[in-house]
């Protein structure tokens, strides 16, 4: 098992903690900030009923551990960055992360939208930076979106495919570096709609958020939405759907929203969540943890079935 250094003690740097405590990997998480030791307990505390739901936790899965500074962590094998999206603030805490670890100490990154290169700036080994980015929260999501530098060594990507693989994570690979990586960019892509349609009045919250929970996300369950359209098309598949509705399609495209998030638009969202689901933020996690495992393992045979066991065209 590998020693991981988990470089901030926020949402994701506990959630990544967690993920990786539970794969059976010694775990330190470095943040000055006391209350650190705190959200890191009540993370690893939520986190490994989920775990075991999920049927991902390790015989041998020990609590990780809150230090104050990097150097006291023994030597990892690898640095799970997961400071605040701040350039500068990163900028800073790699290049002294980088006088008290190995050169050839792999550092992955978990920001959600700034690109390796960016992040990797001033680094004196910056080849070892790469992007592997979780989907919230890292110890329930599978993803992990894994994106290089042009110079980054192809094997150090293929190690921390296996590493994250092996945790039971679904590592999507980009083929080149793009701002806000994949999961995000089709995430907001959507989110910029729903929030259009919201700030128009054309549909409240609660009813966007039932036409993704009840219209959308039962097939995205088992396909992505090329797979959807692919079945529009009839017995012709894709160039089906592309004769029958592609101009319609580049028609409804054209129609979509560009929204601000001005204080009108942002205090409807808020009462519109609030409307939607008065709970808090904290118990709707906990229905989240609590659900989510179950549906996960209730799909994992079917999915593989759908996707392995049908009929050859």
């Amino acid at each position: 098992m590998a020693r991981i250094l988990v470089l901030g003690g926020g949402l994701i740097g506990c959630g990544w903690a967690a993920a990786f405590a539970g794969a059976g990997h010694a775990v330190y998480v470095a943040d000055p900030d006391p209350k650190t030791a705190d959200r890191l307990a009540e993370t690893w505390a939520a986190a490994q009923p989920v775990l075991t739901a999920l049927g991902v936790l390790h015989a041998d899965a020990k609590t990780p551990c809150h230090v104050m500074d990097v150097a006291e962590a023994p030597s990892p094998d690898l640095v799970q960055e997961s400071l605040p999206e701040n350039l500068t603030l990163k900028h800073r805490a790699l290049q002294a992360l980088e006088k008290v670890i190995a050169a050839d100490t792999p550092i992955a990154s978990s920001s959600s939208g700034f690109t390796p290169d960016q992040i990797a700036q001033g680094m004196a080994h910056p080849d070892r930076l790469f992007i592997a980015h979780p989907c919230n929260p890292p110890y329930l999501m599978p993803t992990v979106e894994l994106v290089g530098q042009a110079g980054t060594p192809a094997a150090l990507l293929d190690q921390a495919d296996a590493l994250y693989t092996a945790m039971g994570k679904t590592v999507l690979r980009m083929a080149k570096p793009m701002p806000g990586h994949l999961v995000n960019r089709l995430q907001f892509a959507l989110w910029r709609e729903a929030v259009h349609l919201v700030s128009t009045g054309a549909a409240s919250l609660a009813d966007v958020e039932r036409a993704v929970s009840e219209g959308l996300a039962p097939r995205w369950c088992l396909m992505g939405p090329a797979g959807v359209f692919h079945l529009s098309g009839g017995d012709a598949g894709m160039a089906g759907y592309l004769d029958a509705l592609g101009p319609a399609t580049s028609a409804m495209w054209n129609d979509l929203g560009t929204p601000d998030l001005d204080p009108e638009t942002a205090n409807a969202l808020i009462e519109g969540m609030k409307n939607t689901d008065p709970r808090s933020p904290q118990n709707l996690a906990q229905a989240r943890d609590r659900a989510l495992p179950v549906v996960m393992k209730a799909l994992k045979p079917i999915k593989t079935d759908y996707h392995q066991k049908g009929e050859k065209p």
